[in-house]
């Protein structure tokens, strides 16, 4: 169960860290989360601009690009029909017969998340991120959609990232040191591969005088790399990660 006690009652989509549906009978959610070009519909909804519209033209594009647009919206008009059989028939809004929208009385994690960035909710934002945004979904022949899926998941982790740094800065300056830690390591699990960002945790970790933390990064870093990638970290980082082993500054 991946439930949030501040999650609103009614249907809840999670995108972050897998796909999951809640809020509704097990059977219906069991089965929608295996059709996946109506995930794939509920996530462009769930992922345009807050209040936004999306044409039909446009999902059909995304969604059904090897049919002609006949057959292309008769999809598309299957799949809002069985999404609203699961999740309610006001669950997708319509505006004429040209636009769609994801309604407000679907909680979703990665709305939440965007909306708690603009309210400046930021370790709310850096709870709600478990994961990558829909990790291994694959549409097949729907380039377009493969392509818009990473966009907003490269979005989606830097929003995190940039929201736990900030935390962590902040609780830094404010003494919090526990607490700034905790955000320092936080931020090498948010982006895995990103030495850039292990190397202010480590150097972070160190200001606080958590040496034994800042090498813990480093190594469980290294021994991935090797494990993933069959390689080592960058010379800048293993040059950190000594210097901060002995004691010594960098030159």
């Amino acid at each position: 169960m991946r439930s949030d006690h501040r999650q609103p009652a009614g249907p809840a989509l999670f995108l972050l860290g897998g796909v999951a549906l809640e809020g509704v009978p097990p059977e219906g959610a069991d089965q929608l989360v295996r059709q996946s070009k109506v995930v794939g519909l509920l996530a462009c909804l769930a992922l345009a601009p807050a209040g936004a519209f999306t044409r039909r033209d446009r999902l059909v594009g995304l969604l059904w690009p090897e049919l002609d647009q006949v057959h292309a919206r008769a999809s598309l008009r299957k799949a809002i029909h069985y999404a609203r059989s699961v999740l309610g028939d006001e669950a997708l809004v319509s505006r004429g017969d040209e636009e769609l929208a994801l309604s407000e009385s679907i909680w979703c994690d990665a709305i939440e998340l965007r909306a708690s960035i603009d309210r400046d909710r930021l370790a709310r934002a850096v709870e709600l991120y478990r994961g990558d945004l829909m990790p291994g979904f694959y549409l097949p022949e729907c380039h377009d959609f493969d392509a818009w899926l990473e966009e907003q998941r490269t979005a989606l982790r830097e929003t995190a990232v940039a929201a736990c740094w900030a935390l962590a800065q902040h609780l830094e300056a404010g003494q919090n040191g526990t607490e700034a830690s905790r955000y320092a390591r936080r931020l090498t699990r948010l982006d895995r591969t990103n030495e850039r960002l292990l190397r202010r945790s480590m150097q972070m970790l160190d200001r606080l005088g958590d040496r034994a933390g800042a090498l813990a990064v480093y190594e469980d870093f290294a021994k991935r790399l090797r494990k993933e990638l069959d390689t080592d970290p960058s010379p800048d980082t293993t040059r950190l990660a000594q210097s901060i082993r002995t004691g010594q500054p960098l030159p």
